[in-house]
């Protein structure tokens, strides 16, 4: 009984300490997003598909919106989502790029 009773307080203790890492602030997925951006950017994607690159950056904002307000979750989807939006962007520059060199 009181071995099984240790075996419990020792999962209820890793449970506790993994949780703030599983909800915490998504600080590298702002990162990752960001610099998205700005490498669409560079590359020229507010000529070639602005449309596009305003959606990530909206995208960003929502992201940051959400991190103010500690709403992690979200803040981590729109961070992922505008990221891939600026992939998209950036992808659509370099397929410009290559159908005016060839």
């Amino acid at each position: 009984m009181l071995h099984s009773f240790r075996a419990y307080l020792i999962l209820i203790s890793v449970l506790v300490l993994a949780l703030p890492g599983c909800a915490g602030a998504p600080v590298q997925e702002m990162s990752n997003a960001r610099q998205a951006i700005k490498a669409a950017r560079e590359a020229g994607a507010g000529k070639v598909v602005p449309e596009t690159l305003n959606e990530a950056q909206t995208l960003l904002e929502r992201a940051e919106i959400n991190l103010q307000k500690r709403a992690y979750r979200d803040a981590r989807r729109y961070a992922i989502a505008a990221r891939g939006k600026a992939g998209e962007a950036l992808g659509a520059v370099q397929l410009s790029d290559a159908d005016g060199a060839g």
